[in-house]
């Protein structure tokens, strides 16, 4: 327990999959007393299995937070590539919680994988980069303010494909390697409010995401998903895959003071995969 936690006021983005890192961190840092605010995509236009679609499951998803641990919730549609999702949401937060203490840039996805660089769709391209770089710049801009009366961290969730280059998903490897730089460049800048900002780099966590990546995978390589998974643990030094709880651990340390002289940092949880800073 991170008894710091208990009453502080916590934004996660990408949050509303029962299986995903996002809700793991919220049952995490709910559990040490913290208020949540969930936000995630509840109307997707596109037909991506990654993507929520579905305010009802968002909406429920609080609700049994502030069942299980007897704390504030919110359940916030945000859409993290509209600047006025954005800044409605930023709004909402205001009013309820009316100041931030932690802010967890989770959102993520993927569009136009498998495929090469001199391949790759241009509109999946920008919409992949777009998710998940920009998108925590919006949601930070926005929100950044209201943190800089008391400080607080945030904390970027990048991935080891940051690090270390994947096969056949640059638009993600890339997007995440500018959530490292954009993590350092805001450590630097909001250090003087008492903010502190790190990022996180997960290797292969089972969810949902996952389970889609190896079906996804075993289609392009003629294997079952089990035999991806399976090569998969054999490149991992643990010789297993993470879990979301693991990871929500990770990002509780990284929100209490129990990491208060870090920042700027990119921290690997990846099994000893990627063991490079």
């Amino acid at each position: 327990m991170y008894k710091d936690l208990e009453g502080k006021n916590v934004l996660i983005t990408g949050a509303a999959k029962k299986e995903g890192i996002g809700y793991a961190i919220a049952r995490k840092l709910a559990g040490n007393g913290a208020n949540i605010a969930l936000a995630d995509l509840a109307d997707a236009q596109e037909n991506n299995p990654l993507l929520t679609s579905d305010s009802a499951r968002l909406f429920r998803r609080a609700q049994e937070l502030e069942t299980d641990f007897n704390v504030r919730t919110l359940a916030l549609d945000l859409d993290v590539t509209r600047p006025d999702s954005v800044q409605k949401m930023a709004g909402v937060l205001a009013q309820k919680f009316q100041a931030v203490d932690i802010l967890c840039n989770n959102a993520g996805t993927v569009f136009g994988v498998p495929n090469t660089i001199h391949a790759y769709d241009d509109q999946a391209w920008m919409k992949t980069i777009d998710v998940n770089l920009h998108g925590v710049f919006r949601v930070s801009k926005a929100v950044v303010p209201l943190m800089l009366k008391n400080g607080g961290s945030i904390i970027n969730a990048a991935s080891q494909a940051a690090k270390k280059p994947p096969l056949f998903n640059g638009a993600y490897a890339a997007a995440k390697a500018g959530v490292l730089m954009m993590t350092k460049v805001m450590a630097m800048e909001l250090a003087g409010s008492g903010i502190r900002v790190n990022a996180i780099c997960p290797g292969v966590i089972l969810t949902d995401f996952t389970r889609w990546r190896f079906d996804l995978e075993a289609q392009f390589l003629n294997a079952t998903p089990d035999e991806r998974m399976a090569e998969k643990c054999k490149e991992i030094p643990l010789g297993r895959l993470g879990t979301a709880d693991e990871v929500a651990s990770t990002v509780a340390f990284l929100a209490s003071s129990a990491s208060s002289y870090m920042t700027g940092q990119a921290l690997n949880i990846t099994g000893g995969q990627t063991m490079e800073l």
